[in-house]
């Protein structure tokens, strides 16, 4: 079967469920009002709350969303066949994932632009507000740590992509204050300042002495370097570092100086990346050389394919991003659909093109079942085997392998940045609530909250040796980032079904996709603390049973409390 079939398949999918099911939720289900003052424009601020155009707000919560995790999680799940993870991709999409992110925006929108956890505490009680940030901040900080040593692990693999990545930065503060200041429309210079980027990118592919190789600078990789440390290690200490203090920067400055701009010309940069790999495809028309299905001994694709592709079927942290950011920006009530649901649709086109590149670059069923012996083999391989499959479509335009190969590094790192600081700023608001809960007015304080964010990161960075070298601390709770992740999700829909419930509406088409992704994750989490973590379980882990067997009885507690306040009506109409 050719990859180009394969995506129109999933593109049609698409364009049908944003065109008539995500138009059915907002005037039937959601019923969303233009009348109705957001609360960009009641609590506007200048920092947080800024009312926005929803075509620079789609960029900042789309690029938000994306991150690599759409990429990612489907060049792993691929290791089953390329079926599954299609359907999951292309279904999850329409008909969960769009309605999730579009629901916590608009349930974060109706009640003052609070975080999808403080919501839980007016439905289901304080206790139950403070299991669920719990989950939310580990969620977070495991965000936080893992995507840190994702774009370290770029820079150093890729320096032709590091000052093409750094030259963004001015370029999006130069627009922020253009835009904000001046009145100037946005689209042309972010157009500009994206060509100015790939220009760049053109040039560090050709020109070796432009790449900050920091690696090279130590001495190679065979030298030492800082601290004891060898030169990679080293050069994974100061892009980590250099990351630490840009995220603090990035989290604290007025959305509008740098989060928004930047993100806008990310959403450009990914629409011209699709438009690149996708044209690459058809062109190429590349057959898929990977198995429909895989049958495979060592893990059942029930129940963790749900879980392995979370970010391009459905997430739970976009719904942090819905309701803790992007509900501050949204201009009218209605803009809601197209932000929400159409930036699920994005991301699915994402992860679709991850599936497609993966499954079209080996030359023959052989060297992709070789390649992906085993799971942890996937989980290893994937995405470095999506950067090279992209750059392999891309050629399909003529466009030389080692500039292709720059442009989708800058990609994956852009977006990788643009989900790190705002999980910063996310885990900040998170800090914040628990300072006002516990009494303690120091937490609320930006700079204060912003600084135990930015530390507890970077200790979960570099202290602890994680699976993947120094600097991979992260991952050693990465293991739970998958379920923690949909037991968000499920929770989400459960708080969405009750607040429909409560308006007099129809609740049946999120409730459906919250019992199916609950009922996938906690027998996937039930058997992964009891029969992989436990002491007596197939790879014991006792940091990860500990904190895993936390996380299930907190959300099975709070799923509990929730469905017996089914009855109340607390939420404001």
């Amino acid at each position: 079967m050719s990859g180009s079939l394969v995506a129109i398949i999933g593109i049609i999918v698409f364009i049908l469920g944003y065109r008539y099911y995500s138009k059915f939720i907002a005037e039937r289900i959601y019923k969303l009002d233009p009348n109705y003052v957001t609360p960009a424009h009641r609590y506007k601020d200048g920092v947080d709350y800024v009312p926005t155009n929803k075509y620079v707000l789609w960029g900042h919560h789309f690029t938000s969303v994306a991150g690599a995790a759409p990429i990612v999680g489907p060049a792993i799940a691929v290791y089953w066949g390329w079926l599954p993870a299609f359907l999951w991709v292309v279904l999850g999409t329409v008909f969960a994932a769009g309605v999730h992110d579009f629901g916590t925006l608009v349930l974060s929108v109706r009640n003052k632009g609070q975080s999808i956890g403080t919501l839980a505490h007016r439905l289901i009680g304080q206790r139950a507000k403070l299991l669920f940030l719990f989950i939310i901040l580990i969620l977070v900080l495991m965000v936080n740590a893992v995507f840190a040593w994702v774009i370290s692990s770029l820079f150093v693999s890729y320096p032709s992509s590091v000052l093409p990545i750094f030259i963004q930065i001015p370029l999006a503060i130069w627009i922020g204050y253009a835009v904000y200041r001046r009145k100037t429309r946005m689209l042309i210079p972010s157009l500009l300042a994206l060509v100015v980027m790939y220009g760049v990118a053109i040039i560090t592919s050709r020109v070796p002495i432009l790449q900050i190789d920091v690696v090279r600078y130590f001495g190679g990789e065979g030298a030492s370097g800082l601290f004891g440390l060898g030169a990679t290690s080293s050069a994974f200490l100061i892009w980590i570092i250099i990351l630490m203090v840009y995220v603090y920067i990035a989290s604290t400055l007025p959305v509008w100086k740098l989060l928004q701009p930047r993100d806008y010309i990310n959403s450009h940069q990914l629409v011209v990346g699709l438009l690149i790999l996708y044209l690459g495809l058809f062109f190429t028309n590349p057959e898929v050389t990977a198995p429909v299905t895989n049958t495979v001994t060592d893990v059942s694709w029930f129940p963790l394919l749900f879980i392995t592709i979370a970010c391009g079927a459905i997430s739970g942290f976009h719904g942090l991003v819905s309701s803790g950011t992007t509900s501050k920006q949204l201009n009218k009530e209605t803009d809601a659909r197209f932000v929400g649901y159409f930036g699920a649709v994005g991301e699915g086109v994402l992860a679709l093109i991850a599936i497609i590149a993966v499954v079209t670059f080996f030359s023959n069923t052989d060297q992709f079942v070789a390649t992906y012996s085993s799971f942890t083999e996937a989980g290893g391989a994937g995405l470095g085997i999506f950067i090279e499959g992209a750059s392999q479509l891309a050629s399909g335009l003529a466009i030389p392998p080692e500039i292709a190969t720059t442009i989708v590094s800058i990609i994956v790192v852009s977006f990788a940045a643009t989900t790190l600081d705002t999980s910063v700023r996310l885990m900040r608001y998170i800090i914040s609530e628990l300072g006002v809960e516990y009494k303690m007015p120091s937490l609320t304080k930006m700079h204060v909250a912003t600084t135990i964010a930015v530390v507890l990161s970077a200790v979960l960075v570099l202290l602890p040796e994680g699976s993947r070298g120094f600097g991979s601390g992260g991952y050693l709770l990465w293991p739970l980032f998958g379920t923690s992740n949909q037991l968000l999700a499920g929770i989400s829909l459960l708080l969405i079904s009750i607040w429909l419930k409560r308006q007099g509406r129809n609740y049946i088409f999120t409730l459906i996709p919250m019992v199916f992704l609950l009922f996938m994750t906690l027998i996937a989490m039930f058997n992964q603390v009891l029969f992989q973590w436990s002491w007596f379980g197939t790879n014991s882990n006792s940091l990860l049973f500990f904190l895993g067997a936390i996380i299930f009885g907190f959300a099975v507690w709070i799923i509990l409390t929730a469905i017996s306040a089914l009855s109340n009506n607390q939420f404001d109409k």
